[in-house]
C-alpha cells in the first residue's frame, strides 16, 4: 500500500497528543505510527481489520 493509493486518517478519539496511529481503510487496511510515517506500516486484509475492531470494541 502506498500513500498515493490511500487516504490516511486518525481516530476521532485521538487528541493532539503524540501517541497516535493513522489508518487507511480499503481492501487492505494500513496502520502506521504518526511519529514515524516513513517507517514500516502494518497492512491487513479488510476482514482481519474488521475482526480486530470487533474484538476491541466489545
Amino acid at each position: 500500500m502506498t500513500n498515493e493509493q490511500c487516504t490516511w486518517h486518525k481516530s476521532t478519539y485521538s487528541a493532539n497528543g503524540a501517541n497516535c496511529v493513522e489508518v487507511a481503510e480499503g481492501p487492505t487496511t494500513g496502520v502506521r505510527d504518526t511519529q514515524n510515517l516513513a517507517q514500516a506500516e502494518l497492512n491487513l486484509p479488510a476482514h482481519e481489520w474488521n475482526a480486530l475492531l470487533s474484538v476491541l470494541t466489545r
